[in-house]
């Protein structure tokens, strides 16, 4: 629960955010999202007769990471299946907490983009909420993209939760420097954006500044459930998922890829967990003699 609270607070500077810059479309859709999410781990838990544990506020958690990763045009109702989706397939389904392969909200999200596909337009520009494509979609068709200095602060369209890059500096610092999330695994995936963008001839901060990279390098890809346990691995984890990133964004006809990247490297976080652990030494036989220093 500790842990919870700590992710609660650091989300605290994100969510005001998107509530000042998206308004009521913004608080809407992140009580649906938490709502919907504590409703129905309980409602699982009860039907299966299981203590209900909505209390260890994993649940809100999740909620609430779903609802800042959406557009603040989506209809509340599709947030609410979303949501239920993180939290009985993305969780419930592989034991409950502690137990997930994937990362829950954003296994809600891409459940939500495949099966309401167009659902997640049209974005909306902070504030006067007008209609308008995200930086990553004008880039991609060669328009003039939002300055630095709008990309950091967050007056451009785009999720609730990603747009403001302040917002998610301050939270994610202070995660880290509580020691609930492993600077490593977002340092590596923002190395390798930046080194990319730079090998193709592109701008390295607006790549790093855009999208929803580091909405879910800060606080999805660090989840300790879903993330390596060594810190080899999650240099490792934190490489791949910046360079499937940039695969998406380069490669793709989509402009974006983080939730694809994070969730793809979820699957194989057992695989770099097994290669990656320290071996172990085998212990010395009871009766065996030490050997002499020199010998």
């Amino acid at each position: 629960m500790k842990m919870m609270r700590a992710m609660l607070l650091a989300l605290l500077p994100v969510t005001m955010a998107a509530l000042w810059f998206f308004r009521l479309p913004a608080l809407w859709l992140l009580i649906v999202s938490v709502a919907a999410a504590v409703a129905s781990e309980a409602l699982w838990q009860f039907a299966l007769k299981r203590p209900i544990k909505i209390k260890d506020l994993s649940a809100v958690v999740t909620g609430l990471l779903f609802g800042l990763s959406l557009s603040p045009s989506l209809p509340l109702y599709i947030a609410a299946i979303g949501a239920s989706f993180a939290i009985i397939v993305g969780k419930q389904l592989f034991g409950g907490f502690g137990k997930n392969l994937f990362n829950p909200a954003l296994l809600g999200r891409l459940f939500i983009v495949l099966a309401f596909p167009g659902t997640m337009r049209p974005w909306l520009t902070p504030v006067d909420l007008m209609t308008s494509a995200t930086p990553l979609q004008i880039h991609r068709a060669g328009g003039a993209v939002a300055s630095l200095v709008d990309l950091f602060t967050g007056h451009v369209p785009g999720s609730i939760g990603e747009t403001s890059v302040l917002a998610l500096v301050i939270g994610f610092i202070w995660l880290a420097q509580q020691k609930f999330a492993n600077w490593r695994i977002p340092v590596g995936s923002m190395a390798v954006v930046a080194a990319l963008a730079i090998v193709v001839g592109q701008d390295p901060l607006f790549h790093l500044l855009s999208g929803s990279l580091l909405l879910g390098a800060f606080f999805m890809a660090t989840d300790p459930v879903t993330s390596p346990r060594t810190q080899t691995g999650r240099w490792i984890f934190g490489v791949l998922i910046g360079g499937g990133i940039m695969a998406m964004r380069f490669f793709s006809p989509l402009p974006e890829g983080t939730t694809f990247a994070i969730l793809g490297l979820n699957a194989v976080v057992p695989l770099i967990n097994r290669y990656t652990a320290p071996k172990k030494k085998p212990a010395p036989a009871k009766n065996a003699v030490p050997e002499k220093a020199g010998s």
